[in-house]
């Protein structure tokens, strides 16, 4: 039966494709489509697995049986049991068989798939001891993993590599099926994963337009709706899905009057991109012939290649922390953040690359750092607060930074700056990281430092900063939430954020005016950069420099070019004067 699911639009586009739960295991599971001669052997990898975990329990029940029933009671024997009995369990064994046989997905990818296809018939039953069953289930789901994991490590270690992830949307030639991603939440580090998985777009219970969840789908240019709440209830593993980025809405087993309808508007986007792909060598300037700057926003070197083709000028905000996340025992040392930034700034060819230092906190939680002993991590020890609290991390971040400033030109970003006490420590940090540089004879370069206007704060303190920048750039997401105490990854607040809102205008055309009086240079890197809604009101209110998610520059560009910022000027003015400038727009 048809039925549809509304949520928050955050990253444009239709997709269709077979519905793909993550499953609730903790293990970080790898999906890959595998080919149809390596089916015996994915099968053989879960049967080895299993039985290593049946001859654990096994062991486990031998030395139970020399205990005394104080130290081992009866509740921990039944406990084994219960887990031998599941692992027995024909329909677990012939589900991630069938997973892997006709869907061809990796191992783990079966394991998790069938997991969630019986956890969801647990939650389904009426006697409240079985439905309990659903833990156990999770459990021993985990022990296969974990000792599949250990043979995959083993075999890294033996042959020096591990199986290869199929990247982007590619698919095996044995595998034909669209797949679309259906979770609660997923954290910014999980999407770096499905940047090499093989998913059109995906859907998530929680989350805002401008969580930073939303911000990496829309870098990754697939459709995908979050806050969709219980959505991933409502969604069995299979089903098929469309997914709606314009509207915000995702429909489930949709009939073919509908699937026509949507695979048509499929079409449609193609052509729309193909045209705007006529622009990517044609320059940023308007009718009246004021040059614009489009530049990218990325997460990782590996992202230049869809910048330089996008057309951007340069990278205007290179998100540093994605090197850091998902990291269980030790942060990236300075070697492996150089080589990193370093491959950056040779990817733009002698474009100019911004990194921004590290802005870990609130919704990009670092596995290190300890956001949950935090009341609230928006407000709390997050961004430059935490790089000040770790001045070893920050120096050595600080030294592969200058250190990749030798291969071409780099500017240097400071997030969440709100006092001069804090820009006064961090330019002396910079100074000590270029000390020893210079006292080791290690290669480095000159960098521009600017700072991020995201604290209301730092956007009313702008001569203060301009004494000590070179230049500024505006982060929209964090000014609209701190402005307006919006929680941006919180989807029942989602309607309040509004980057439209006076109070919001006033603070961004501030920032652009008084760096245009001082000659400084200013940018925005936020999302309203992106937003096609907003490219004629910024370049009325002056700004000429827009970073963005390389997807989004072709649109922005064709804006540009049809606009005359000299008629422009005064309209935007009056929007900035009107009590709902978003009405005004709207009309």
């Amino acid at each position: 039966m048809t039925f549809s699911i509304h949520g928050l639009a955050v990253a444009p586009g239709v997709a269709i494709g077979r519905a793909v739960l993550v499953a609730s295991s903790r293990v970080d599971v790898a999906h890959y489509f595998i080919s149809q001669d390596q089916v015996g052997d994915e099968v053989r990898r879960v049967r080895l697995a299993r039985d290593a975990v049946v001859e654990e329990i096994h062991r486990l029940q031998g030395t139970i049986e020399q205990m005394g029933p104080r130290e081992a009671p009866h509740e921990l024997r039944a406990l084994l049991d219960v887990h031998l009995m599941l692992l027995q369990d024909e329909e677990l064994e012939l589900g991630v068989k069938y997973w892997i046989t006709e869907r061809l997905y990796n191992a783990e990818w079966a394991m998790t798939s069938q997991l969630e296809v019986i956890a969801r018939q647990f939650d389904e039953m009426e006697d409240e001891y079985l439905r309990e069953r659903k833990a156990d289930l999770e459990q021993i789901t985990e022990k296969i993993l974990r000792a599949m994991q250990q043979q995959s490590d083993a075999l890294a270690g033996a042959a020096g590599s591990r199986p290869p992830i199929l990247l982007g949307r590619e698919r095996s030639q044995d595998a034909q099926e669209p797949l679309v991603l259906v979770a609660h939440e997923l954290s910014p580090s999980d999407l770096l994963h499905f940047k090499q998985g093989v998913f059109a777009g995906f859907v998530t219970d929680v989350g805002g337009r401008t969580s930073h969840t939303a911000i990496v789908a829309r870098s990754m240019d697939i459709p995908a709706v979050v806050g969709a709440r219980n959505g991933s209830q409502l969604i069995d593993q299979d089903d098929w899905v469309i997914i709606d980025g314009d509207a915000g809405v995702v429909i489930v087993d949709p009939s073919p009057i509908i699937l026509a309808e949507y695979r048509f508007k499929q079409r449609q986007a193609e052509l729309d991109r193909g045209r705007l792909e006529r622009l990517r060598d044609r320059d940023a300037v308007t009718l009246d012939g004021e040059a614009v700057e489009l530049m990218a926003n990325i997460e990782l070197p590996e992202d230049t290649p869809a910048a330089m083709h996008a057309g951007a000028v340069g990278v205007g905000l290179f998100r540093t922390e994605f090197l850091f996340m998902g990291r269980q025992s030790h942060l990236p040392d300075e070697e492996e953040q150089y080589q990193a930034y370093r491959l950056a700034v040779e990817g733009m060819r002698g474009r100019p690359v911004t990194i921004r230092t590290i802005d870990v906190g609130a919704d990009k939680p670092l596995g290190l750092h300890q956001e949950g002993t935090q009341l609230n991590p928006a407000l709390g020890l997050r961004a430059i607060r935490w790089s000040l609290a770790e001045p070893s991390m920050f120096l050595t971040q600080l030294r592969a930074i200058l250190r990749s400033a030798a291969h071409g030109p780099v500017h240097m970003l400071i997030p969440m700056l709100a006092h001069l006490g804090e820009i006064r420590q961090t330019m002396a940090l910079i100074e000590q990281a270029r000390a020893e540089l210079v006292r080791a004879g290690v290669p480095h370069g000159v960098v521009q430092v600017g700072a991020m206007i995201e604290i209301p704060a730092a956007a009313l303190m702008l001569k203060t900063f301009l004494k000590y920048f070179d230049f500024l750039s505006l982060g929209t997401n964090d000014l609209i939430q701190y402005t307006l105490a919006i929680d941006r990854a919180d989807e029942g607040v989602a309607h309040l954020y509004d980057p439209l809102h006076p109070a919001v205008l006033r603070l961004v055309a501030d920032t652009i005016q008084e760096c245009r009086l001082q000659g400084k240079g200013v940018s925005v890197c936020g999302e309203m950069a992106g937003d096609v809604a907003m490219t004629r009101l910024l370049l009325g209110l002056g700004l000429r420099s827009f970073s963005m998610h390389p997807a989004q520059i072709l649109a922005v560009k064709q804006e540009v070019l049809r606009a005359d910022t000299s008629q422009l000027q005064s309209w935007a003015q009056t929007v900035l004067s009107h009590e709902e400038p978003g009405l005004m727009l709207a009309n």
